[in-house]
């Protein structure tokens, strides 16, 4: 039991270090602008108010998102499928990490000074690009960092922890489906010129260090500690 764990742990540091690796080297070259390029010009984000990223994958996501996170808090009382492989106490994390995953995100937001690309002169608003580390303002409304919609997905990422003790595999196939969500997610909201690239990476980063936070204190399952 104790290799296992080891095991787990190395994998989860290695996959911290990705996470933060990728989202610092984006940083570094300077993506954003040029990659904000391929999906908006001086003129616009034509694909704004398209109804598929609009309202399919912006206000449809976001509502299946809530509805999961809601079963995930009625599932440590009332669990279905897969997650009856979990203990209560699993279960029990696995829900407070995607709450305090998606409410660290929206705190961050909240005092960002970044306004969204579509505010931005280079695409036709008023504002100017700045980077999300500064502390001055660019002549937008800000709050637009990180991407608040890709933790639909993003938040997601906890499952992870809960189920590495138990089943590895499913740990790994949840984990997969939460990041490639979210990216699909924080594209949607690129491509509409809602978000840079760096607020999704950013976002990813933030969900799963509250994941990471949160598994290194929850309580150990019982047989875990005897074992």
């Amino acid at each position: 039991m104790k290799r296992g764990m080891g095991m787990a742990g190395s994998e989860a540091a290695w996959l911290t270090l990705g996470f933060m690796t990728l989202a610092l080297a984006w940083d570094v070259v300077g993506l954003d602008r040029s990659f904000a390029g391929l999906a908006g010009s001086a003129g616009g984000f034509p694909w704004r108010d398209h109804w598929l990223p609009s309202t399919v994958l912006h206000d449809g996501a976001r509502r299946l998102s809530w509805l999961l996170a809601l079963g995930l808090c009625l599932s440590v009382w009332w669990p279905v499928g897969i997650l009856k492989q979990l203990p209560p106490g699993r279960r029990l994390q696995l829900a407070t990490t995607t709450l305090l995953a998606a409410l660290a995100v929206s705190l961050l937001k909240v005092g960002s000074r970044t306004s969204c690309p579509w505010e931005l002169s280079d695409f036709g608003g008023v504002a100017h690009y700045a980077s999300h580390w500064t502390l001055r303002t660019d002549g937008g409304t800000g709050r637009c960092f990180p991407a608040g919609h890709a933790a639909s997905g993003f938040s997601f990422v906890g499952a992870y922890f809960a189920f590495q003790p138990s089943n590895g595999a499913v740990a790994r196939r949840w984990l997969a489906a939460a990041v490639l969500v979210g990216l699909v997610l924080g594209l949607a909201q690129q491509w509409r010129g809602a978000h840079f690239m760096s607020h999704t990476l950013w976002t990813a980063v933030t969900c799963w260090c509250v994941a990471v936070a949160v598994n290194a204190f929850w309580p150990g399952d019982p047989v875990a500690r005897e074992a």
